[in-house]
């Protein structure tokens, strides 16, 4: 496939993205949808009190008309270099779009009740979890369906270990974990739009190195819906994109890493994500358990602002992290996994 495929799915994105701005941010204050700050966050974020929600949007819109524009192209326009003779790599291509868009719209029914209601809070915890449950268990068996009958897991350096029936009790858990991991770092201007483009750019590589062409399609144009996004989203951010945004990323994410088999690949490349959970995990544990606290304020980003790292600062340092791991997985993929 030509390179310039990838190129031009990433600034139609971009382009979509950020062109979107001009008219749904105003149309947002216009529908008073606006965020309300939580009562426990940083005293200092009240100021972004009433800032628009469900920016998201934005990318979302911006990264399936990329996609959908930059794989008809390559197709149809290039057929010479679009080898796809069974079509499995188009039906991969949507199951991992659809799962992503399933939570898009979780995300969108939390930021709608929260919009409404006019406080922080949206769907309760068991409700969000039927709905992830219930759109993991059908992206699985759509993979299956679709060939993905392994239920091995890949281990750098000790090989393939088959889990059996459990390998899907643990994908469903992992599922879970992963797409909320993304939406806990949606917590500081830029930050969750920064990680996941250079979280998508680490894929980009990896599916060009597999041959996986269509999800390179895929992994460019969110890169560039995610850049067209903060072009509204760096602080002091004029929108945010809601978990409306944050769980379609949530899929996204997920959809990279199962849609290759690669699941602890994808844990070493989402370590910014993971780590942001799990400080969320040791923080409710230790307090439940000694009554003390081993972060300041948790997500983790939040420790950090409070040790007195500004929002800029964060989004740079946790974005370093993330693109190490990146190479690193990369490295990984090649030397060991190939």
């Amino acid at each position: 496939m030509p390179y310039w495929i990838n190129l031009m799915a990433a600034a139609i994105a971009f382009a979509v993205s950020a062109v979107l701005g001009i008219y749904l941010i105003p149309l947002l204050k216009k529908l008073h949808f606006g965020t309300t700050i939580y009562e426990k966050g940083p005293a200092w974020h009240k100021s972004k009190n009433g800032t628009p929600l469900m920016g998201g949007f934005m990318f979302i819109i911006g990264t399936i008309l990329a996609t959908a524009a930059a794989y008809c192209i390559w197709r149809f326009v290039c057929p010479q270099s679009a080898v796809v003779p069974d079509n499995n790599g188009l039906y991969k291509l949507l199951a991992g779009l659809g799962y992503a868009i399933l939570n898009g719209v979780i995300g969108f029914i939390d930021d709608y009740i929260k919009a409404v209601k006019k406080q922080n809070k949206g769907l309760d915890a068991k409700q969000k979890m039927i709905m992830q449950f219930a759109a993991s268990v059908m992206f699985l068996e759509v993979l299956r369906l679709l060939g993905d009958t392994s239920t091995e897991i890949i281990i750098p350096f000790a090989g393939k270990v088959d889990f059996g029936f459990f390998y899907y009790i643990i994908m469903l858990l992992y599922l879970i974990f992963l797409t909320n991991s993304v939406n806990l770092t949606d917590g500081v201007d830029g930050l969750c739009g920064t990680v996941t483009t250079v979280f998508s750019l680490s894929w980009l590589a990896i599916f060009l190195t597999m041959g996986m062409y269509e999800y390179s399609i895929f992994a460019s144009a969110l890169a560039g819906g995610c850049m067209g996004f903060l072009v509204w989203n760096l602080n002091p951010a004029k929108v945010f994109m809601g978990d409306t945004g944050s769980m379609f990323l949530g899929g996204c994410v997920c959809a990279m890493g199962f849609i290759t088999h690669q699941h602890l690949l994808l844990a070493l490349i989402a370590i910014v994500y993971i780590c942001e959970a799990l400080s969320v995990v040791l923080q409710v544990i230790s307090f439940k358990t000694t009554g003390k606290r081993i972060f300041k304020m948790s997500p983790i980003h939040h420790h950090f602002e409070m040790c007195g790292f500004s929002e800029y600062k964060i989004v740079i340092t946790f974005s370093a992290v993330g693109l190490i791991c990146g190479i690193l997985g990369n490295v990984l993929y090649n030397i060991y996994l190939k």
